[in-house]
């Protein structure tokens, strides 16, 4: 299984996954053409992406749904909820292109099971996926308030993560957000800071984790140096080896990150 995280933060999110007979997107928050031009940039075309799996109907993460899947012809994944959320933000799907997938089940694709959680966030029904191909897992865990214990159990040693590190808590106190939007991303169904994100991580790391992306960087609220340090100070305080046992990367709203093997 090969990874991408194409975009990642507050302005749009998509990430990228492959295995030998499957290529599919998780979200599709920016404008088709950049969606078009970050898969050219990691020497992939969306010609060949033959799913997309939405987490949730908020415009960071939906923006280039319709775009992509009425000039592609992919069918796109989501739950019930969310269908009805989205109404016409995106645009008209074909009917047969609109898949209902509800929150805890595993749909197999051949080669690919894609595992479906919910999170706590502020949307109708949101739910994130994991994904498995063969004996290798890689979990994508952004916009939640928190994480519960049963997501802890599910989601336990993956192979690869990518991790909310939404905002730095006194950036964003002292920041100029109304206060009643600060309230909403600091609530338990808003996004982890940095700190939470980086505890979020020890406690699903193990022995098999070998990369961890932080990921849904706020760009008013936090910074990708600021995330990083924060996140790898908070891990070796608790003896663990970051860049050593396993690898600690930075996405970006605007580049791709390297197509990495999980």
């Amino acid at each position: 299984m090969k990874v991408s995280v194409l975009a990642s933060g507050s302005s749009g999110n998509v990430t990228y996954i492959e295995t030998p007979k499957h290529r599919v997107l998780v979200d599709a928050g920016l404008s088709g053409k950049k969606v078009e031009s970050l898969m050219h940039d990691i020497g992939r075309t969306l010609k060949d992406v033959d799913a997309l799996f939405v987490t949730h109907e908020h415009s960071d993460h939906i923006k280039g749904v319709g775009v992509l899947a009425r000039k592609y012809g992919m069918p796109v994944y989501a739950n019930t909820d969310t269908w009805d959320a989205i109404g016409t933000k995106i645009g008209v799907i074909p009917a047969e292109q609109k898949m209902d997938f509800e929150p805890g089940k595993v749909l197999t694709l051949d080669d690919l099971d894609v595992e479906s959680f919910p999170v706590s966030h502020d949307a109708a029904n949101p739910q994130f996926y994991q994904f498995h191909h063969n004996s290798k897992a890689f979990a994508i865990v952004t916009d939640t308030g928190y994480l519960s214990d049963r997501l802890h159990g599910t989601l336990q040693n993956a192979d690869a993560y990518l991790i909310e590190a939404n905002h730095d808590v006194e950036m964003l106190r002292m920041g100029g957000y109304a206060w009643s939007l600060k309230q909403r991303i600091l609530s338990d169904k808003g996004h982890l800071s940095n700190e939470d994100g980086a505890l979020a991580a020890i406690d699903l790391l193990g022995n098999k984790t070998k990369q961890i992306y932080l990921g849904h960087l706020s760009k008013e609220n936090n910074q990708k140096v600021l995330a990083h340090v924060t996140v790898e100070q908070i891990m070796q305080n608790r003896d663990i080896a970051v860049d050593h046992d396993f690898m600690l990367y930075d996405t970006d709203p605007e580049i791709a990150t390297k197509l990495t093997v999980i």
